[in-house]
């Protein structure tokens, strides 16, 4: 295994080009550029993956293309805990460039496709191949830069993630006009060079040369811990994978830094994943201000996001990233309220953004904790089982919303006829802003659990510096 980075190798980083002064390493920068590659071809399959479901779909569009990508959302929940113990064992570098070879795979054989099963099916291998390779490459990231660089690492790999889906968005709609110039050629119709049979082979083509780069990476398998005891024989032979998943869960529950960032990711993301479904219906119905509202509102929050992880990629190294994390999940909730309060685009942008911005910091603050709190050979499972709490509370958020938000008109209509009065300030009431209110008070909660988890922790530490005070004397 190839040994951590340590922070002597700042000197070496320093003395390298700008390219190399700002990803930490060469090889972060090379994993850097296949998450790109990769990244923007997972969004120009989606957005294929979702106008052939269309398609096929024929009269039952809308109810295809979320069977679809609902698809690629089961998988996490029964497959993520075992999904970690095999990353821990495995040569991390394997797993990633199989996946990437066996999702192009996949994608070749999608312009051949012509039913709604036929595409469950393949969104389901998609979604196994990648719940491997997003937590081995999350897991090796803490080995290929030294520590210091870890947050701006991070930073980094938000950009790549989510801000290639413009990429991603522009490519299918390029492929969409190239595939008019394959119809003169009918020799070439088996092929399937259609709007989404090339952007499923472009796709195909992300994974191939992210398995390329990736195999230059200098990553192996998780390093071993020595036992304090000799092991049993028969323990070895066993290769007890239930204890290796039951000793990941029970790290995430006694680390109180563990705890705190699974508690305030995945816990915030059942208030934050509400805005996803509701936020059209706020910037109709409270804001009137329709889908150019809506789409401003987007703006302010993709903005947020960028400043926030810019901010915190400068500043993290003067700040103590446990508590700043906390500190900007209570941001984002109040922020949250704030917005949903607001009759006005202006200010609900603006606030908006405010959420954007905590989401950023939140995000690149809490995997860095994780990488600088969890040793190498538990990452792969604590990694599977933020991203299946991550999941699982975004399901919960997207599949509930919408639900509350028109019981909650229900009851507020005919409670308060969607009007109350304060102070002589009368005020609307509609589901959706309460349902949003609500969703902030989630966040709050998340980020006073996260607080108590790291109080808790300091606790600990301090009562134990003072037995070892008192046993030293």
């Amino acid at each position: 295994m190839t040994d951590e980075p340590t922070e002597s190798a700042d000197a070496a980083v320093t003395d390298a080009g700008w390219r190399y002064r700002l990803f930490g390493s060469p090889a972060f920068f090379r994993l850097w550029l296949a998450q790109v590659v990769s990244a923007t071809g997972d969004w120009l399959g989606l957005v294929a993956i979702a106008a052939l479901a269309a398609r096929v779909g024929d009269r039952a569009e809308g109810a295809a293309v979320g069977l679809v990508l609902a698809a690629r959302i089961i998988p996490g929940f029964f497959l993520a805990p075992i999904a970690g113990v095999l990353i821990d064992r495995w040569n991390r570098k394997t797993v990633m460039v199989v996946c990437d070879l066996c999702r192009a795979l996949v994608m070749i054989s999608l312009p051949f496709v012509d039913s709604i099963p036929g595409l469950i099916f393949a969104s389901l291998i998609l979604e196994i191949f990648t719940l491997l390779w997003s937590p081995a490459k999350e897991a090796s990231v803490p080995n290929l830069v030294p520590k210091s660089y870890l947050t701006t690492a991070n930073s980094l790999s938000l950009v790549a993630a989510y801000g290639t889906f413009p990429i991603g968005a522009a490519l299918f709609t390029f492929l969409a006009k190239l595939a008019g110039w394959f119809d003169n050629f009918n020799s070439l119709e088996a092929f399937h060079l259609d709007k989404t049979g090339l952007a499923f082979y472009f796709d195909a083509a992300t994974f191939v040369v992210t398995a390329i780069i990736v195999s230059t990476l200098p990553i192996t398998g998780a390093r071993s811990r020595t036992p304090a005891q000799p092991v049993p024989a028969a323990d070895v032979a066993e290769a007890n994978a239930f204890r290796e998943l039951k000793e990941g869960w029970h790290f995430i529950f006694i680390n109180p830094v563990v705890r705190a960032v699974n508690v305030g990711l995945a816990t915030g993301l059942i208030g934050g994943g509400m805005l996803i479904p509701l936020g059209t219906i706020f910037a109709a119905e409270v804001l009137g201000a329709g889908e150019a509202g809506y789409g401003s509102l987007v703006t302010g929050l993709g903005f947020g996001v960028a400043i926030g992880v810019i901010g915190i990629s400068f500043l993290q190294r003067r700040l103590a990233k446990d508590w700043i994390f906390t500190i900007a999940v209570f941001g984002a909730g109040i922020a949250l309220v704030g917005a949903a309060s607001t009759s006005t685009l202006t200010p609900a942008v603006l606030l908006v953004s405010v959420i954007g911005v905590c989401a950023g910091a939140v995000y690149v603050l809490g995997f860095t904790l994780l990488h600088e709190n969890v040793e190498d050979e538990l990452r792969g499972r604590i990694f599977t089982a933020l991203y299946t709490l991550v999941r699982l509370c975004l399901l919960i958020a997207m599949t509930v919303g919408p639900f509350l938000s028109e019981l909650l008109d229900r009851v507020s209509s005919s409670l308060w006829d969607r009007k109350i009065t304060v102070v002589g300030l009368e005020i609307a009431v509609p589901g959706v802003r309460l349902t949003l209110w609500l969703a902030g008070m989630i966040i709050i909660a998340a980020g006073g659990l996260a607080a108590l988890s790291l109080r808790a922790g300091e606790k600990a530490r301090q009562v134990a510096a003072a037995q070892a005070s008192a046993a030293g004397a």
